[in-house]
């Protein structure tokens, strides 16, 4: 590879090209931009050793002092920090129990979870040898289900925070009010729920006693990087069966640099102004919003929300009246198209959307082009 390359020249010499990423911070199509400062503190830092317990302690700390939690610890990615959330609250730091994971025979190894809860990536607490014990129908669950649930086989009370999972959950706060009566941990997975910033601090201050945060979306450090947050106690436990120790955890290690990186970046996150981003992000949005309006069959709007759009986002709608291709075809079709394009895939089947978190101010317009023609080409 010749280094006076561009990025994009260097992914093009082994045959990788270039896409433009408006479906948000999806790991598939790249993760996010990462800071030009983290970028440059991995550099310094990769060529210089140090012991890595002794790094993963002091950025922890610094982590930690951001986060609002008492302790904290860099994982490889939120799944490698799920794998670990478990870990620790099944296996602890007792070393007979670590090195067995992950067969949990004669631990207390039952993680409860709502139904609704269920989703992609917990196959990861399995990985450490939990075993799941489900509650409520799927769209709702009642605190009776939760305090029916536990057994004393029971490890923790698994809890996610994602875009459109349902609102009909039992509330984190009663979840961990219920749960600490017991003596039982709750463990949360909030990975990509940043931004906003408050969402630092906003699950250790509702009671979860360990939550997983992505190191690699809305912060932008390196993409393989997790930050988990929460309980002292829990967090050394995770740290135990993590590398560079020679148990569950060996295999997800996260090397010194990116660790470094990360603290940059999230140094720099909390420091930025959240009202400037997303008048700059409502600002692409609303580009969107006006090129498209006025086509029949469809409906645009900008969408900002604590719940599914934790940045301003442009939302097409496909209704009754539609007459052309489905969600899918046009995203396929964008998918397809040179360059690629990949749109964010929301809940509903007759959704699409523009998040801009990743875009840049000049791809903002070649994707609006490429709509235009996807869908005026199509009525």
């Amino acid at each position: 590879m010749n280094l006076s390359m561009t990025g994009e020249e260097l992914y093009r010499s082994i045959g990788v090209n270039r896409i433009i990423n408006a479906s948000g911070t999806t790991t598939m199509w790249g993760g996010s931009r990462l800071r030009p400062e983290a970028a440059e503190v991995m550099r310094k830092t990769s060529t210089v050793m140090v012991d890595i317990n002794d790094l993963n302690k002091k950025a922890g700390e610094i982590i930690a002092e951001i986060c609002g939690a008492e302790a904290a610890l860099v994982t490889s990615g939120s799944g490698g920090g799920l794998v670990m959330q478990a870990a620790a609250v099944i296996a602890g730091n007792d070393p007979a129990k670590m090195v067995s994971l992950p067969d949990t025979t004669g631990m207390k190894n039952e993680v409860i979870i709502q139904k609704s809860h269920r989703f992609a990536y917990d196959q990861l607490y399995r990985a450490a040898g939990a075993k799941f014990v489900e509650i409520g129908d799927g769209r709702r669950c009642y605190p009776w289900q939760l305090e029916a649930a536990f057994t004393e086989k029971t490890a923790a009370v698994a809890y996610l925070f994602a875009a459109f999972v349902s609102r009909r959950a039992i509330p984190l706060p009663e979840v961990c009010e219920i749960s600490h009566a017991r003596g039982v941990p709750v463990i949360v997975d909030a990975a990509s729920t940043l931004p906003p910033r408050d969402n630092l601090k906003r699950y250790i201050r509702e009671g979860a006693d360990l939550v997983i945060l992505s190191g690699g979306k809305g912060i932008r450090g390196p993409q393989g990087t997790g930050i988990l947050i929460g309980r002292a106690d829990l967090i050394e436990a995770a740290a135990a069966n993590a590398a560079p120790n020679q148990f569950l955890g060996r295999s997800m290690k996260v090397a010194k640099e990116e660790i470094m990186g990360l603290v940059k970046a999230l140094q720099i996150f909390d420091s930025e102004d959240e009202e400037v981003e997303n008048k700059r992000f409502k600002e692409m949005s609303q580009q969107v919003v006006d090129a498209l309006i006025e086509i029949p069959g469809l409906e645009i709007s900008v969408q900002h929300d604590e719940w599914n759009y934790l940045v301003p986002t442009a939302r097409i709608y496909f209704t009754r009246d539609w007459k052309g291709p489905s969600r899918d075809v046009i995203l396929d079709r964008m998918a397809n198209g040179n360059p690629a394009i990949h749109l964010y895939q929301l809940g509903d089947l007759d959704e699409l959307g523009v998040e801009p978190i990743n875009l840049l101010d000049e791809e903002v317009p070649i994707v609006i082009s490429r709509l235009r023609e996807e869908l005026l080409g199509s009525v």
